[in-house]
């Protein structure tokens, strides 16, 4: 996982696509298929790569989405992550726990370890930071993807991402995105009606997430024995080359939202951002605030503002407008208003139950479902917001995705010194 791997990390060698290439015939004959039946029956095995609340949350919901699913296998870098994830688990869920002692791993290594047991599925949630080498693991063991959101924090990890997702489309493996907000019953009719015309042709919108300042995540004060490395991981969410910053790691949702509604990425953003309310180290290099405006084809604008502020005033919501109307979304409603005005009551489901029940169907049926490609889309987009408002310097969606080299991994992983990046600087913080 250092700078040195690269070329390997980003790029599909023709031996590599041969050998894939073949692998998919022989599943389009029934031979040596990706475990679409689970070693004949419809049993689905998991393996948890990333132990801590969300990896928790993200497979209780697996578990329980469909019959016939179990936990084989789980790592994670922290022993202490590792254990009580496991006790959680056998304890709430235990006729569909198959764990052992064998099956746990620790350490730099253990998503491979993981990668490496009888599992046809693998949930990763381990900081965004990491997503990108343990997609490219996992696709290359033949296992089937759960991966939360973002998938990348920098244009070479998006780049990555969407070349093991081409690898897995070609291998005939599912890889599903924690963007549960696409499986909203009533953002799906919304959405849908807008893709029918029912406001006209889309001209402009607005993108608003704005919430509290998650000042009291994760453990603080530093403990004497953690070295920087380990001070950083355990307060990931604050540091930008593990979570991507918040515009990334949390409202990649509501611009998921947006290309998906406008049918892709931007051409080109503007932006701007800072840092008021998360001074000190403990809150490591992030902003608490974005303003970006994005362009997308036929100069439609979107205006995104977020911020994760204290006592700010909450607010969570995307406006479309049309050349006939318009649209409100948000987690409770879709609302049009215009000649087709509409309120959605209709009926409700659990999103984030559906994302992995549906999976579990398309592996056991064998269907295609790769979301692979548009979560690194919806990721980009994130990120070059950040770019944006970290550097003062507007940007181009084909720069962003073909030229720019940020790529954020320290030189080496390993528990010791690691130095902390400084706040970004608009004007200053050089664009890479």
């Amino acid at each position: 996982m250092n700078k040195a791997t690269d070329k390997g990390r980003n790029s599909l060698s023709r031996r590599d696509f041969v050998k894939a290439s073949a692998a998919a015939g022989a599943a389009a004959l029934g031979i040596g298929a990706s475990r679409i039946y689970a070693a004949g029956s419809d049993k689905v095995r998991l393996g948890l790569i990333g132990c801590g609340g969300r990896g928790r949350h993200d497979c209780s919901n697996c578990l329980k989405s469909a019959t016939n699913v179990e936990l084989a296998a789980m790592g994670d870098l922290f022993g202490d992550q590792l254990e009580g994830a496991r006790n959680m688990f056998e304890k709430n869920l235990p006729d569909k726990v198959k764990l052992s002692d064998d099956t746990c791993f620790t350490g730099w290594d253990a998503f491979k370890k993981v990668l490496a047991c009888d599992v046809d599925m693998v949930i990763l949630t381990t900081p965004p930071g990491f997503r990108p080498e343990h997609l490219a693991a996992a696709v290359e063991a033949g296992k089937h993807v759960f991966m939360e959101k973002p998938v990348a924090v920098d244009p070479v990890g998006v780049r990555s991402v969407i070349e093991s997702s081409a690898l897995a489309e070609i291998k005939g493996l599912t890889i599903v995105a924690g963007t549960q907000m696409r499986k909203i019953a009533h953002l799906m009719d919304g959405v849908k009606r807008i893709h029918d015309g029912d406001i006209g042709e889309i001209v402009g919108g607005q993108c608003v997430r704005i919430g509290g300042g998650m000042l009291g995540w994760g453990p603080t004060p530093r403990k004497a024995e953690w070295t920087d490395m380990e001070w950083q991981l355990r307060r990931w969410l604050f540091l930008t080359w593990l979570s991507g910053d918040f515009i990334a790691e949390m409202h990649v949702h509501n611009l998921d939202i947006m290309n998906w509604v406008l049918g892709g990425p931007p051409v080109r953003c503007m932006g701007l951002g800072g840092r008021e309310v998360r001074t000190g180290a403990e809150y490591g290099n992030v902003y608490d605030h974005f303003s970006v405006e994005y362009e997308y084809a036929n100069g439609v604008r979107v205006e995104y503002m977020g911020a994760q502020i204290e006592k700010a005033s909450d607010r969570c919501d995307q406006h479309i407008v049309g050349t006939k109307g318009s649209a409100f979304l948000d987690f409770a409603n879709a609302i049009i208003e215009g000649p087709k005005a509409f309120k959605y009551d209709g009926p409700a489901w659990n999103p984030e139950m559906k994302q992995h029940a549906d999976q579990i169907s398309a592996i056991r049926e064998g269907k295609r479902l790769n979301e692979g490609k548009r979560i690194a889309e919806s990721s980009l987009t994130s990120i070059m917001g950040r770019m944006s408002a970290y550097t003062g310097r507007s940007l181009k969606w084909d720069w962003a995705m073909k030229a720019s080299k940020l790529d954020l991994r320290p030189a080496k992983y390993e528990f010791g010194d690691l130095e902390m990046r400084p706040v970004a600087v608009p004007g200053q913080t050089p664009l890479v």
